[in-house]
């Protein structure tokens, strides 16, 4: 039976003190980055219409709108898409809306 001894050396860290302060952030760490909040392109595959998913993309009509492609069933779910009226809050508000409001929800 072997034992084996393992040496102790002081450890790098000590946690001995309260208002211990950890080292400073890595040079990559001190911007936040924008590729993981804000993608520069996104894609739906669910048609917004009818809520069904879409497994094959490449043969279903699409709209891309802005960063966002969206896929849909068939060009009248598309067409239907369009179609919709947008019910923005903008213009029912008695001030003028701002980037800081908060839509809530």
């Amino acid at each position: 039976m072997s034992i084996s001894t393992h040496s102790r050396s002081t450890a790098a860290l000590s946690f001995e003190s309260l208002n211990w302060v950890a080292a400073d952030a890595l040079a990559r760490d001190q911007t936040q980055s924008h590729r993981l909040h804000e993608p520069e392109h996104r894609t739906n595959s669910a048609d917004p219409m009818t809520g069904e998913d879409i497994e094959n993309v490449t043969t279903h009509p699409s709209l891309v709108d802005g960063d966002l492609t969206l896929y849909f069933e068939t060009k009248a779910t598309r067409k239907a898409y369009l179609d919709t009226p947008v019910d923005h809050p903008n213009p029912h508000l008695p001030y003028p809306a701002s980037d800081t409001d908060d839509r809530g929800g």
